[in-house]
């Protein structure tokens, strides 16, 4: 038998098309584009992703990144994509000010949502976004927020190994997320640095995926924190033109950054787990430096995100005149995604962690599950954020989370 036949539309025969439609057309949509355009390509799928419009209100712009990253058509008001009948999916790659006023409405609309973290700007928010998700499951839609991390293989393992008892009871974890693109004082106010927009500095930026990330491997949701956080250059030039928020050309005249440059908290898990946690873009030399530990009784574990293939292990239980950490290089074909990618020793990359994103997401539509991580994730992790700005504006007292 041959390969299926690709149709005019370009789903495969037999297969059914999953018609997304993107709102964001920069960083991150460059990233969920290669998901969508890979997914389908390399891992067999039981809905056929079509890239159907991407949307963004410079007609020019969006135009070009429609014919970079494949995308059929365009639209210059997320309101009409949402409408429209060729769109099943509608991904939110967007500003946090903007996710849930699209959310509420594609799910109105009868559409599945993906939408970047951190899921909104505020917990009001995301529980508004929570709420209408559950009440679109009950319509057969689902709803999932963006943590790719948890889609590198690395970190997958860690999760499998970690539920399988091979550290034990977990006593310390530490988490940080370092980066330097701030450092310059002369770097321009992009929406990144204003709270109207993103919500929060570092700590929505960086802490919210560290945040997810140290939930997901430990198996638990953090019970309270304490925290500090700085604004360091509280002035900057205001920017002329198009930002992406990662790169911007600064103009005459100045403006007030409104979020946090750095952001450390300790914190509890209910079982007795000690976390600390660091999140800053003022880290000179770190590009993009997370690093995760976790110790237990009989074992440790540490990923480090610059060196996403590796994953170090530490068995307790081994005798110690031959006991050390050891390096897991995860490429094999029965670690977590790797059936489907390249001969053993041939690693992946950070654009690989979208098309994962993409391929769980379409098996949980297919299926009719609640995809991982969830809405209801997300406004957790919202909680978290919630209470660390709350431990910080009252001298690091110990802020237990909502429930």
């Amino acid at each position: 038998m041959g390969q299926p036949q690709a149709q005019s539309d370009g789903t495969e025969a037999g297969k059914p098309p999953l018609r997304v439609g993107m709102v964001g057309y920069a960083f991150m949509g460059a990233a969920h584009s290669q998901g969508w355009r890979t997914a389908g390509r390399v891992f067999d799928l039981p809905l056929n992703p079509v890239q159907a419009v991407i949307c963004g209100r410079d007609a020019t712009a969006v135009r070009a990144a429609a014919d970079r990253h494949g995308w059929a058509s365009t639209e210059t008001d997320w309101r009409t994509l949402v409408e429209r009948d060729d769109v099943d999916l509608v991904d939110i790659c967007t500003p946090g000010d903007s996710h849930a006023e699209i959310a509420l409405a594609a799910l109105a609309a009868g559409k599945h949502v993906l939408c970047e973290k951190p899921l909104a700007n505020t917990v009001e928010e995301a529980t508004s976004m929570v709420r209408a998700a559950e009440e679109a499951h009950q319509r057969g839609q689902v709803a999932m927020v963006g943590f790719n991390y948890r889609r590198v293989p690395a970190t997958a393992l860690a999760r499998r190994m970690v539920a399988e008892g091979r550290l034990g009871a977990l006593r310390h974890v530490r988490v940080t997320y370092l980066q330097d693109w701030l450092v310059d004082p002369q770097f321009p106010l992009t929406w990144r640095l204003r709270k109207e927009q993103a919500g929060s500095g570092s700590l929505g930026d960086l802490g919210a995926h560290i945040i997810d990330l140290a939930q997901y491997l430990v198996g638990e949701r953090l019970a309270g924190v304490s925290a500090l956080t700085e604004t360091f250059v509280r002035e900057r030039p205001l920017p002329t033109g198009a930002t992406s928020g990662l790169s911007a050309v600064s103009s005459a005249g100045t403006g007030q950054v409104t979020v946090d440059d750095a952001a450390l908290f300790t914190a509890r898990f209910p079982s007795g787990a000690l976390a600390s946690f660091e999140a800053t873009r003022y880290a000179t030399g770190r590009k993009n430096a997370l690093r995760i530990e976790l110790n237990g009784e009989r074992g440790s574990l540490a990923f480090d995100l610059e060196r996403l293939n590796e994953l170090s292990f530490h068995d307790g239980t081994e005798p110690g005149a031959e006991a050390g950490f050891r390096r897991i290089l995860v490429t094999e074909p029965d670690h977590p995604y790797l059936d489907a990618w390249w001969p053993p020793g041939h690693g992946l990359g950070y654009e690989h962690t979208f098309v994962h994103q993409a391929r769980d997401l379409v098996h949980a539509i297919a299926e009719g599950r609640r995809p991982e991580p969830s809405f209801a994730d997300g406004l957790q992790v919202q909680r978290v954020l919630a209470a660390v700005e709350e431990s910080a504006e009252k001298n690091s007292v110990y802020t237990p989370i909502a429930v």
